[in-house]
C-alpha cells in the first residue's frame, strides 16, 4: 500500500465537501426533534431536494436556484408529514418511513430522464487572504458557500436554542407540550415551523450531493445519508457541537476508506465500505455513553388540543 499517495491537504479539503450534506440534514432533524417530533423521513426528504435540485439546476443554468427549488421541495414534503402527524395525528415512526418510500419513488420517477447528465455546479468561494495561507488555505478556505453556510448553521442553531426566547419556547414544546400549551404557546405551530426548517435543510443537503458531491443525477445518490444524519443526531445527544463533530467523523472516514483504496490497502472492499457507518456509530455510542440525557422528553409523543 502506498501511504505516499494520500495528499493530506487534499484529504482535509475532501472531507469537508463530504461531511456539509449530513450536516445539513443532522442540524435540520436535531431542531425537528427538539421540538418533539421524530421524523424518520430525512432519507425521502434529502433524495426529493436532490432531484428537483437538479432537474433546476440542468434547466435553468444555475445551481443555486437548484438550491433553492431542493430545499423548497423537501420542506413541501416535510409540510405533508407535519400535517398527518399534528393535525391528523397520525404516527410519527410510520409516517416517516412513508415519507422516506415516497420520496425515493417520486426521485426514480422525476430523475430517469436525467440519467447521465451533468448538472452545474457551485464555483469555489476563495475568501480574501486567508485562502492564500501556505496549506490551511487550500484545506479550509477556498470551498463553495454551501460548506460555510452549513457550518454557520450549525453556530446559529446552537445560538437559537440556547439565547433565543424562540428557541427556548421550541424546547419547551419539545419537554413538555401540554405544559407549553397551558402556557399559551402554539405547540402544533411551533412543530410545524421546526418540521419546515429541517425539510428545508434535508432539502439542501440533497441538493450538495447531486449538484455538488457527485455532479451528476444517479438513482439513490443519498445512499442511506439521512438514515446516518439521524444516528448522529441521537448519538450527539441532541447538541448542536456534537452534530457538527459526527458529521465530520462520517465525511473523514468516508474519504479516508476511498484513499485507501486507492492506495491500494490490503482490506477487504466491503469492509472499507461499510466503515464509515460502523466507526461513526461505534464514536458517537462511546461519546454518549454517559447516557442519553439531551433527549426531548415529548419526544415522538402525539399533542392533543383538547389536553
Amino acid at each position: 500500500m502506498d501511504i505516499g499517495s494520500i495528499n493530506p491537504i487534499l484529504l482535509v479539503a475532501s472531507i469537508m465537501v463530504s461531511a456539509t450534506p449530513i450536516l445539513l440534514a443532522a442540524i435540520g432533524e436535531m431542531v425537528v426533534e427538539k421540538s418533539g417530533v421524530l421524523n424518520l423521513g430525512v432519507e425521502g426528504m434529502m433524495i426529493t431536494g436532490a432531484v428537483v435540485a437538479f432537474a433546476v439546476a440542468v434547466n435553468s443554468g444555475s445551481p443555486l436556484l437548484g438550491f433553492v427549488a431542493g430545499a423548497l421541495a423537501a420542506s413541501t414534503v416535510s409540510l405533508s408529514f407535519g400535517v398527518l402527524t399534528q393535525y391528523l395525528l397520525s404516527n410519527q415512526v410510520a409516517t416517516g418511513l412513508g415519507l422516506t418510500l415516497v420520496g425515493l419513488g417520486l426521485s426514480s420517477l422525476v430523475g430517469k430522464p436525467y440519467e447521465g447528465v451533468k448538472a452545474p455546479s457551485l464555483p469555489r468561494l476563495d475568501i480574501p487572504v486567508l485562502s492564500d495561507l501556505p496549506v490551511v488555505g487550500r484545506m479550509l478556505f477556498s470551498h463553495d458557500i454551501m460548506v460555510y453556510l452549513s457550518l454557520a448553521l450549525v453556530v446559529a442553531v446552537w445560538a437559537f436554542l440556547k439565547y433565543t426566547r424562540a428557541g427556548l419556547i421550541l424546547r419547551a414544546v419539545g419537554e413538555s407540550h401540554d405544559s407549553a400549551h397551558a402556557l399559551g404557546y402554539k405547540v402544533v405551530r411551533v412543530r410545524l415551523l421546526a418540521i419546515l426548517f429541517g425539510g428545508a435543510c434535508a432539502g439542501l443537503g440533497g441538493a450538495y450531493l447531486s449538484l455538488v458531491r457527485v455532479p451528476q443525477w444517479t438513482e439513490g445518490v443519498t445512499a442511506g445519508a439521512g438514515w446516518i444524519a439521524l444516528a448522529i443526531v441521537v448519538f450527539a445527544s441532541w447538541r448542536a457541537g456534537r452534530v457538527a463533530v459526527g458529521a465530520y467523523l462520517f465525511g473523514g472516514i468516508t474519504v479516508l476508506q476511498l484513499n485507501l483504496q486507492a492506495a491500494g490497502a490490503q482490506v477487504p472492499v466491503a469492509l472499507l465500505s461499510a466503515s464509515p457507518y460502523l466507526i461513526t456509530i461505534l464514536v458517537l455510542v462511546i461519546i454518549s455513553a454517559r447516557g442519553m440525557h439531551g433527549a426531548p422528553a415529548s419526544l415522538g409523543r402525539a399533542f392533543h388540543a383538547s389536553n
